[in-house]
């Protein structure tokens, strides 16, 4: 046997198997590129993710590793301007290289739909009287508590949030109360109901991974659970004008004991105007009567809560 054939087979092997190895390791690494894992959806989107980062990963190396062989062992000598071999088409490879993409390409489709099926979010195929699936089965590590399937399934709180320029308003029907905080009981589903009272606006919790956008006329139903205790950011992902920045607001996950006593404590106060940062801005520049050249949008008048919280984290 061609003794060059079995080196370069061994070559491509060895260099084959480092690249696989290097790619899963690149992969595991995403997951510390992300911000904590606050809800029991970001498991499954952080996989997906992972995945992503290792199938790219790979291509980037094995293209990297090819050029570099190329260069290295099979660049033209100095000064050989001649002509290279004249090749032939290969009908083989031609078939190979066009499958592999199309068949990575569909497993990575198939994948991603998965995922999404999984999390059950609702969005605005509500409107068609869609239902989540049955209640997820998940593996979260340490948590402060275990979610069991009924805290999984039925949501156990419902939540109106409404959008405007530039602020969040966070509603509690059953009990009454309006917050500029989201706060969410651990390992519970809850049910947001997500309206715009203006422009299209984006509901996007980084540690939750989770984003809906929210189209002005449409109450949007969307659910998730939260599982990590602590303190979030919720902001706007979607240019919703001049002060959009401004638009952010706490979520606070606390254990389900802590939530009934903040429930009872915000029920407990009367209602009052919140800071509002985008207010506070256009009035300045209002009353400095700058021209900026074109017409701002005036900010939507403070929201009145029950519970004030602090509009940045």
């Amino acid at each position: 046997m061609n003794t060059r054939l079995i080196v370069n087979i061994f070559l491509v092997m060895t260099v084959g198997l480092v690249i696989t190895f290097l790619s899963i390791f690149i992969g595991k690494q995403s997951y510390s590129w992300l911000p904590p894992q606050a809800a029991a959806e970001s498991h499954f989107i952080d996989n997906l993710f992972s995945f992503l980062v290792t199938i790219g990963a790979f291509i980037f190396l094995g293209v990297t590793a090819a050029i570099l062989y190329s260069v290295l062992f099979h660049r033209a000598r100095i000064y050989d301007f001649t002509d290279g071999p004249h090749i032939e088409g290969n009908i083989t490879l031609e078939i190979i290289w066009t499958a592999i993409p199309i068949m990575l390409v569909l497993w990575i489709a198939t994948y991603s739909y998965q995922v999404y099926e999984t999390i059950g979010i609702q969005g605005p195929d509500h409107l068609l009287h869609l239902h989540n699936p049955l209640p997820i089965q998940l593996s979260l590590g340490k948590k402060e508590q275990e979610p069991t399937a009924t805290s999984l399934g039925e949501p156990l709180e419902r939540i109106d949030v409404v959008a405007k320029q530039w602020a969040w308003i966070f509603s509690y029907p059953q009990q009454g109360i309006t917050s500029t905080e989201l706060h969410l009981p651990s390992n519970q589903r809850v049910h947001l109901a997500l309206q715009s009272e203006d422009v299209l606006h984006g509901f996007y919790i980084p540690a939750f991974r989770l984003k809906q956008d929210i189209v002005p006329g449409k109450t949007i139903d969307f659910e998730f659970t939260p599982t990590l205790i602590g303190k979030y950011s919720l902001t706007d992902s979607q240019y919703s004008g001049t002060y959009f920045a401004t638009m952010e607001a706490k979520v606070i996950v606390q254990a389900p004991e802590d939530y009934e006593n903040w429930l009872k404590k915000a029920a407990s106060q009367s209602p009052i105007a919140a800071p509002n940062q985008a207010a506070t801005e256009y009035a300045q520049t209002h009353n400095q009567n700058i021209q900026l050249g074109w017409k701002t949008v005036p900010p939507a008048p403070p929201p009145v809560v029950n519970f004030v919280g602090d509009s940045h984290l």
